[in-house]
């Protein structure tokens, strides 16, 4: 499973790159405006997938910066997002090198933003699958929100990423 895990960081890291390069050829009123999605406009919506990564990467390892608003606005500029993303993906793929099998099936507790009591507890692995799902989940809203605006059409399909810059997998 760890190397299915290690593809994911990858093709994670990949298609936000894609992401991010297409998005920073807009002009800033098209990367704030609200396009009606769940966090409203692309800087809505990039910065929460900053900040939900962050804060699983702080109920996993117990350490980083983790807001508690799913909704927070971690930055304000886009090329400080583009920076911070770039950073958190490493910081994801590092840290998933230093995992074994047995940690992965291991339980870890923590508490859900948004209903904090109880605690909920269950495996690493599964945890870890969610992250990658919820980055692909919002990426889609984003891609989206990118061709109303009249960005580019993206290919960021996992078969994408494998045919050229994930061969290894194969």
């Amino acid at each position: 499973m760890l190397d299915h895990y290690r593809m994911f960081a990858a093709y994670n890291a990949w298609a936000n790159g894609l992401l991010y390069e297409a998005v920073g050829r807009l002009d800033d009123a098209d990367y704030r405006r609200d396009l009606g999605a769940f966090f409203g406009s692309l800087h809505g919506t990039l910065n929460h997938l900053l900040t939900a990564d962050r804060i699983w990467m702080r109920r996993f390892t117990g350490a980083g910066d983790a807001p508690y608003r799913l909704d927070t606005i971690l930055h304000d500029d886009f090329a400080g997002l583009a920076a911070a993303r770039a950073a958190e993906d490493a910081r994801i793929a590092g840290w998933i090198d230093t995992l074994d099998e047995g940690r992965l099936a291991t339980d870890f507790r923590y508490s859900p933003i948004s209903k904090p009591e109880p605690a909920v507890v269950h495996a690493l692995g599964p945890a870890l699958s969610h992250v990658f799902n919820h980055q692909t989940h919002h990426r889609g809203q984003c891609h989206a929100m990118l061709t109303m605006v009249g960005g580019p059409s993206l290919s960021l399909d996992l078969i994408y990423f494998l045919r050229t810059e994930g061969t290894r997998w194969l």
